[in-house]
């Protein structure tokens, strides 16, 4: 579902879709609270537009299965919470609560758990956007567009890849703005609505997005607790003939997993044979925390080096704020993305390209130090966990920025929901998976300072209490 800025009715098998297993938030109490809950976190997290239509009460209790009066109390729950307006004549539209008055008393503090990111290394960051400013002065004699991204950018993203074995000239490397830009210009190149785009299962909940807003069909393919079951992706390429597929082997998002040297070569011979176009995500890469991981995926591929698009970014490694991604494909696939690009945007900003190529040639006094501080935060993650919510377990990652965790019960999405109420935003499982399952899994990040990520954990202790029936704590609501 994508925002629009006029009033639409909403697709009501696409909201059920959405809704996926909504019937776990209603285990500790009545059904509409599950319904609400699972409709107010679709509006919270954009996935349902404001100012849009929903089905009506009967359309959708046909659709969900449930009786008219289950609808009807959880559209009057959201109605009274601010999350639906009435109108006359017409369905009640989406919307979001009007901010509470300066004399109401103040709401809890409320804790994200939702971005996995680390916050910048200031000092260094500073330095690199003061020293891009000075650089920028030929570039303000010119129109300041650069399709495929600035010289120097290119040059330090070419000679990192070179570094880590997969040789690379500047004229292979298109920079974005972010990674989601460059998986968006990939798509718009080579996807139409209704193809089918293979995905890991569970994947980034981003790229699933992304592949949403343009009308694609994810194809899912299970992990393992142990990683990837690679018969099931060579049977999936053979037998549903995807368009597109859509792979992270590197501290996979969200499991932190990452794909064997010998996997990797047997993965690359079955894109090779099925002649499957492949986004190869790697914003992750760098956070390696056990091992380092092996060579980049596209060295693997020893024929049809043009099936693989690889996508970076700075992102996780260095700042969000920088908005810098990248696509290194081999030249003839970057003219076919060129060609497309400027009908979708006019290029990344210089400067911000200019400070990235300075981070660049600093890695070495950035990366490490960051990887210390996921490391502790991680063991810090993990005994939080063992003290607040002992029956959870943590699948084996060895590296990325969060823990795949394992549930007692499928009841991810009415967690999430009773977290949101208590002040603290994370995401259910669902959202990373796709028809809504995933609900005996959740994302928990490590990326907070110790102190945020303490309050956090003791908040998803309380909530996890209150939809297992655990405690009598009664949650406050935030509005």
């Amino acid at each position: 579902m994508t925002n629009s800025m006029k009033a639409r009715s909403l697709d009501v098998d696409l909201l059920a879709r959405e809704l996926g297993n909504w019937r776990t938030s209603s285990r500790s109490g009545p059904a509409y609270h599950g319904l609400a809950d699972a409709l107010r976190l679709l509006i919270v997290d954009g996935r349902v537009p404001l100012e849009a239509r929903l089905p009506s009460e009967r359309v959708l209790a046909d659709t969900l299965r449930v009786s008219r009066t289950t609808v009807t109390a959880a559209y009057a729950q959201l109605r009274d919470d601010g999350y639906l307006v009435a109108r006359r004549g017409a369905r009640s539209t989406t919307a979001l609560p009007l901010p509470a008055s300066a004399s109401a008393p103040p709401a809890i503090p409320t804790a994200n758990l939702a971005a996995a990111t680390l916050a910048a290394p200031a000092a260094i960051v500073s330095r690199a956007f003061t020293e891009a400013a000075e650089e920028a002065t030929p570039y303000l004699h010119d129109i300041g567009i650069e399709l495929g991204g600035v010289a120097p950018l290119r040059a330090a993203i070419a000679e990192r890849y070179c570094a880590r074995g997969l040789p690379t000239e500047p004229e292979e490397v298109m920079v974005t703005t972010g990674a989601l830009h460059a998986i968006g210009l990939i798509l718009a190149t080579y996807t139409q609505p209704g193809d089918r785009v293979l995905v890991e299962q569970p994947t980034y909940h981003g790229g699933l997005a992304a592949m949403a807003n343009r009308g694609l069909r994810p194809v899912p393919v299970a992990m393992t607790p142990d990683g990837w079951e690679l018969d099931a992706h060579e049977a999936a390429m053979h037998q549903l003939a995807p368009d597109l597929a859509y792979l992270i082997p590197d501290n996979h998002n969200p499991t932190g997993m990452t794909l064997p040297a010998p996997e990797r070569e047997r993965l690359a011979h079955i894109i090779s044979e099925t002649r499957t176009r492949t986004i190869v995500d790697e914003t992750i890469t760098d956070m390696w925390l056990d091992e380092q991981v092996p060579a980049p995926f596209a060295s693997f591929m020893t024929s049809r080096r043009d099936l693989v698009l690889t996508v970076g970014s700075m992102s996780k490694s260095f700042w969000g704020g920088l908005r810098i991604g990248w696509i290194r494909a081999e030249r003839s696939t970057l003219a076919t993305v060129g060609a497309l690009r400027p009908s979708i945007d006019m290029g990344t900003p210089i400067l911000e390209q200019l400070a990235a190529a300075r981070l660049l040639a600093a890695e070495a006094d950035v990366l490490p130090e960051r990887r210390e501080i996921l490391r502790a935060r991680r063991a810090l993650l993990v005994d939080l966990l063992a003290e607040h919510l002992p029956d959870w377990r943590p699948l084996p990652g060895s590296g990325g920025m969060s823990l795949w965790v394992r549930l007692p019960a499928p009841m991810s999405s009415a967690l999430s929901a009773a977290a949101s109420r208590m002040g603290l935003e994370i995401p259910p499982g669902p959202r990373f998976g796709v028809d809504g399952s995933l609900e005996r899994f959740i994302r928990v990040p490590y990326t907070l300072p110790d102190d945020r990520l303490v309050e956090s954990i003791e908040l998803l202790g309380r909530a996890w209490r209150s939809v297992t029936g655990l405690s009598g704590e009664s949650a406050a609501v935030v509005v």
